[in-house]
């Protein structure tokens, strides 16, 4: 049997257990948050180190990446830096295989037709691979780096724009304490309390696309009509996408006992079945497993 844990930065009400079987093998898969509490997080990874076959860091991504070019989160080396045994994964390597299949899989087995949509992505700066694959569409998108993230209020229309912001500002961001660009701990269950500066960029888009926490916590009450294209997301989650008027929620990974993990979650699941060190697996390596998993997105429509 194999195990897994995401350690989050996260609430803890969104903890989850479960126990699953994958090429008839038992995998039990956990998260556990420690409500944004990064020298508890650090503890945790320091104690479970070597007891589970693969961590997911939940919560802070591990980098930013620009093209060939990485820049590793302070926050995250240090939450990390005694883990000796147990590989780690933040969730780069799904978003960069499944996320971009399932954009595809919408267009082919959905019938999207995105060039005729307008995308919001929340964030685009840790989900290269989905931004991108919706840039190829022909979709017209607005990247809200800068705006959810850094709080200015200046939208991103292009990939390649992007690009060119990432490589400026990544050396710089990686510094900043990971609070001050993400919502972390309790944050993750309640809304921004002047949301309705954002709202404009909701109500322009058909498609909100990209991290869930960021599009909660910046969401306005009214989502009418809107597709929600994210990763993880709780019953409770659902209830209330539903109350605001969202037509349709996809979520990238797959739901196990009424829940969809994270990416970094699920990352750690492929990586305890490929058992093969981090640094070692490719491109090729996920696709090809993901291939023979046939993982699919959750749709729920609310119609």
């Amino acid at each position: 049997m194999k195990k897994v844990i995401s350690i989050s930065l996260g609430s803890s009400r969104r903890d989850h257990i479960v126990e699953t079987s994958i090429f008839n093998e038992k995998i039990i898969i956990e998260r556990r948050g420690t409500n944004g509490d990064k020298a508890k997080a650090a503890n945790l990874f320091t104690e479970l180190d070597g007891k589970y076959d693969a961590f997911g860091l939940g919560g802070i991504d591990l980098y930013i990446r620009s093209g060939d070019n990485r820049y590793r989160f302070r926050d995250a080396k240090k939450i990390i830096k005694n883990v000796k045994k147990t590989p780690v994964v933040d969730g780069t390597g799904l978003k960069n295989t499944l996320e971009r299949r399932i954009v595809k899989y919408l267009e082919e087995k959905m019938g999207f037709d995105f060039s005729k949509y307008n995308i919001l992505m929340v964030a685009a700066v840790d989900r290269f691979g989905m931004a991108e694959s919706f840039a190829d569409t022909g979709a017209k998108i607005l990247f809200g780096d800068l705006i959810f993230g850094l709080g200015l209020p200046l939208a991103i229309k292009s990939f390649k724009t992007l690009h060119k912001v990432v490589s400026i500002l990544a050396p710089f961001i990686v510094l900043l304490p990971f609070e001050l660009l993400y919502p972390t701990g309790s944050k993750q269950n309640s809304g921004i309390k002047n949301a309705d500066k954002y709202a404009k960029y909701y109500e322009w888009a058909d498609i909100i696309a990209g991290d869930f926490h960021f599009i909660n916590h910046y969401s306005p009450d009214n989502l009418e009509n809107k597709i929600i294209i994210t990763n993880t997301v709780t019953e409770d989650n659902i209830k209330k996408l539903k109350k605001k008027g969202v037509k349709l929620l996809i979520t990238t990974t797959p739901e196990f006992n009424g829940r969809s993990f994270g990416t970094n979650v699920m990352e750690a699941v492929l990586v305890s079945i490929l058992n093969q060190p981090v640094e070692n697996i490719t491109v090729d390596d996920y696709n090809n497993l993901l291939d023979k998993l046939n993982f699919l997105p959750r749709i729920i429509n609310f119609d």
